[in-house]
């Protein structure tokens, strides 16, 4: 989910050799050079946008590089690669390239797949490869700036009834998520914001939360109240991410990952705590019992609909998949249903992991598809990791240890029940282009 940002233009580094970009003119090292800048913003935009893993980089590089007649190393950890780029006559390239991991344009996914598959068929040498990337770069984000603040409120509220099914945490949900929404649409336009924003957001709703909304324990604890307005920024699928990397073999990737999300994962309990501390509150007011339930069923379903619209326009995917998207949740939702009746909870979770992942491996299939990663997201923000982090760690801080380790320990269970589910799925039905060999992260 939302992250942090970093430098919207990623440092590139060559060791040792000519620039990247260059290479412009003619001679053997013009056309080496061509390759190497290609593959290297390649690199950089699927590193940017590798939230949800960076399993696949080396695999859609290395595959990238070969079409155009070079062999390509790629060393990943969390947030750097580094290239090898060597052509058949021996010379070499080598980059490092720097890129913050995120989830927010993930239209830019979209529009990298098929030039990649074009890249793979030899329809497409380095220059136009390179001329596309250009205009992927460029081109601006699918929705305008109030389109995604409506998004992220809408994703609020389609997740507000797992957390409590009450009209006041729809309302409560309302307010709060425009809060935090609008903080979130800022920091797009203040870097600065954006390297503090789950802070920021989290003292925000807090003390608003406090103040206005938490006054009566028969509407439910405030942690219940505040969760959905902070689901945007609590970094559940970082940390699915980092156990799937951790079991597919990339030790010090999901090692990083790990450390990283769970940083975020505090930066949100100490913004939470600095507004009960700013208010006067006692931290022993961090319970989270819920409130009575007196939402119909109806809303309860239709609650799902309403997330997915709030996931496109949140992270700026393409309007034609959202029928895609909309089927995955709920048949992610109906199978986690079915089987936590048959196995609990935590085995319930594992069966719907599984489930996605084969089934959204199975619809990407073919350049004209949606990206996996875009099939996989709203289904995956359904199985509600991160949530259970952030009330263990809240629940702790007020002095609950024993319902606060209760969370934590659910947490540990369900994240690694959803990554050995998706690794699971991805193995049952692999990708066509790999043969069900599993990704190697390195040569």
């Amino acid at each position: 989910m939302a992250r942090p940002a970093g430098d919207p233009q990623e440092p590139v580094v060559r060791v040792p050799g000519r620039a990247a970009g260059g290479g412009t003119g003619g001679g053997p090292d013009a056309e080496l050079d061509r390759i190497a800048s290609f593959l290297t913003r390649l690199t950089g935009l699927l590193l940017r946008t590798s939230g949800e893993g960076s399993e696949l980089i080396a695999r859609e590089v290395g595959e990238a590089g070969r079409a155009l007649g070079a062999e390509v190393s790629v060393l990943l950890v969390m947030e750097t690669a580094t290239l090898t780029v060597t052509v058949p006559d021996g010379r070499t390239r080598t980059v490092i390239v720097y890129a913050a991991p995120e989830v927010a344009r993930l239209d830019r996914i979209a529009a990298l797949k098929p030039l990649v598959a074009d890249v793979r068929a030899g329809r497409a040498g380095a220059a136009e490869a390179s001329a596309r990337l250009d205009r992927i770069e460029a081109a601006p984000a699918p929705y305008p700036w109030w389109l995604k603040l409506l998004g992220i409120v809408l994703f609020s509220l389609g997740f507000a009834p797992l957390m409590q099914p009450t009209w006041y945490e729809l309302g409560t949900t309302a307010v709060l998520a425009t809060l935090a929404a609008a903080l979130a649409v800022a920091s797009d336009r203040v870097p600065r914001l954006a390297r503090v924003l789950p802070l920021v957001a989290s003292l925000v709703v807090s003390v608003v939360t406090i103040e206005l909304f938490a006054g009566d324990p028969a509407h439910g604890g405030p942690v219940l109240l505040m969760l959905p307005a902070l689901f945007f920024f609590v970094p559940g699928d970082y940390l699915s991410a980092a156990a799937a990397e951790l079991g597919a073999g990339l030790i010090t990737t999901g090692a990083i990952r790990l450390v990283y999300a769970v940083f975020l994962l505090v930066q949100l309990c100490v913004g939470v705590l600095l507004g009960v501390y700013g208010t006067g509150t006692s931290t022993r007011a961090l319970f989270d019992t819920a409130a009575d339930a007196d939402l119909p069923r109806w809303v309860l379903f239709a609650s799902w609909t309403v997330f997915t619209v709030g996931t496109l326009l949140a992270f700026a995917i393409p309007r034609r998949f959202f029928w895609h998207l909309l089927a995955l949740v709920y048949l992610t939702v109906a199978v986690q249903s079915a089987a936590t009746a048959l196995v609990g909870e935590t085995g319930g979770t594992f069966v719907a992991a599984a489930v996605l992942a084969a089934v959204a491996t199975l619809l990407s299939r073919g350049a004209d598809r949606p990206p996996r990663l875009l099939l996989v997201l709203p289904g995956f923000f359904t199985l509600t990791v991160g949530s259970l982090g952030m009330r263990g760690l809240t629940t702790l801080a007020g002095g609950h240890v024993v319902d606060g380790f209760s969370d934590l320990l659910e947490l540990v269970l369900v994240v690694t029940a959803i990554a050995v589910g998706l690794v699971l799925g991805a193995t049952l039905v692999p990708d066509r282009k790999t043969g069900g060999e599993p990704p190697i992260p390195s040569s």
